[in-house]
């Protein structure tokens, strides 16, 4: 290396510098740190006692903690209902609002705009509308002849899964992206080969957009196993622990039994399953996704 490369080299550490040392600080440090946490008995409790070094033991006792494997029921039950739920509504909605409608314009800015809204005020907004007795929900079957449900007890966890469709605006905006790209030629010879509407969609436009449909796929797996902040406000865990989401326990061990020990293995374990789920997507991938 001359001079001249050493001292653009160093020029570009330079400019480089702000953000190395902010990923240093705040997340490499923090992720080193946790994973040593997660083989330790951290308690911030004591915070003048030592992190103790016990090996696999955080891991071992996740085997017989009973509210483990119960959130992490509640979390792939809320899965298996919140995710293929947005997936189907994002991608109708996209194939609507693609169409040369009137007005199309401001029925994107209308689905794009709950997206938009923090999710707290989001909670509290849907909070009100699942109320059993002042509820807008119930407030409209009563209209109807028909009696209120428990939006929030028996039916709570599927009430999370229904309003998990509320925020799909930024997953709609990325198929429509994607719906863009779709080649007219194709369209249109598939139309004078006589094909209809639904085998076009079938035949055409979901291949052509498949590897749109697989990153949706990755972000939806990866947001479903980390919802907290939704359910942790509208039902805290309840009732019975019925909506007591993995992240929510994770959060408890950390932040009100300070166990930041066991909070640190319960995080890598998270992220263990996300990438399992994510890895088992790209095997699939390789068969349905079409990159040509």
């Amino acid at each position: 290396m001359n001079k001249l490369e050493r001292r653009n080299l160093l020029k570009g550490l330079g400019f480089l510098s702000p953000w190395l040392i902010g990923f240093a600080v705040f997340t490499a440090v923090p992720i080193a740190l946790s994973l040593y946490y997660s083989f330790t008995d951290y308690a911030l409790t004591a915070p003048n006692r030592p992190a103790v070094w016990v090996g696999l033991e955080n891991y071992r006792g996740m085997i017989h903690d009973q509210l483990f494997w119960k959130s992490l029921h509640n979390t792939f039950y809320y899965g298996a209902m919140a995710l293929p739920a947005g997936m189907l509504v994002s991608l109708g909605l996209a194939l609507m609002l693609n169409a040369n409608i009137r007005g199309r314009a401001f029925y994107r800015t209308i689905i794009f705009l709950p997206s938009l809204i923090p999710a707290v005020a989001s909670a509290m907004l849907w909070l009100w509308m699942f109320n059993g007795r002042m509820g807008m929900f119930n407030y409209l079957l009563r209209g109807i002849g028909l009696d209120g449900f428990d939006w929030l007890g028996a039916l709570a966890m599927p009430s999370l899964a229904f309003m998990s469709v509320w925020g799909v605006g930024n997953t709609v905006v990325i198929y429509l992206a994607g719906l863009q790209d779709v080649p007219r030629e194709l369209l249109e010879a598939a139309e004078i080969d006589g094909a209809g509407r639904f085998r076009r969609l079938i035949s055409v436009v979901i291949p052509m957009i498949s590897p749109v449909i697989f990153f949706n796929l990755i972000m939806a797996i990866i947001g479903t196993f980390s919802v907290l902040t939704v359910p942790y406000i509208m039902t805290q865990g309840g009732p019975n622990n019925s909506t007591y989401f993995y992240t929510m326990y994770s959060y408890d061990l950390a932040f009100h039994f300070l166990r930041m020990g066991y909070a640190s293995a319960f995080a890598w374990v998270q992220l263990a399953i996300t990438l399992l789920l994510t890895g088992i997507a790209f095997g699939f991938a390789k068969r349905f996704v079409n990159y040509g």
